[in-house]
């Protein structure tokens, strides 16, 4: 019910679905994550700082789940494409816990799925500096 229609029937279809998500008071747990300084917590005062700290870490955890899943032989189906607020309502209330993007798991038929998207040359899209 969270999901736009396409979306929606990918993943009734699908035997798991994950979401990703991004606790926005993850600074509280740094002195247990990252014990090598006890005052790490105090290093983002900001909110919307640390919401851009969770958004991108949770990016990068969320990219790392969906490797591992395909270093496993699963297909995988990351999408955007739905309510946030109301995912949040229904699998975070009363947390500080936001939704980033959700990820279908399982063996997909190969007749639904996109085969591989074009891959531009590196310069197309890239420099160095």
């Amino acid at each position: 019910a969270c999901a736009s229609e396409k979306n929606a029937v990918k993943i009734r279809q699908a035997p798991v679905t994950a979401i990703i998500g991004m606790d926005l008071d993850y600074h509280e747990q740094l002195p247990d994550l990252f014990p090598h300084d006890q005052t790490a917590k105090n290093w983002f005062p900001d909110p919307e700082g640390r919401r851009i700290h969770a958004l991108r870490n949770s990016s990068l955890q969320g990219g790392y789940f969906i490797l591992a899943a395909r270093a496993l032989g699963l297909d995988t189906g990351p999408m955007s494409g739905f309510d946030n607020a109301k995912v949040d309502e229904l699998f975070f209330a009363d947390t500080n816990v936001k939704s980033n993007f959700i990820s279908t798991l399982g063996y997909g038929d190969p007749s639904t799925i996109f085969g591989r998207l074009p891959r531009p040359p590196f310069e197309r899209f890239n420099r160095i500096l």
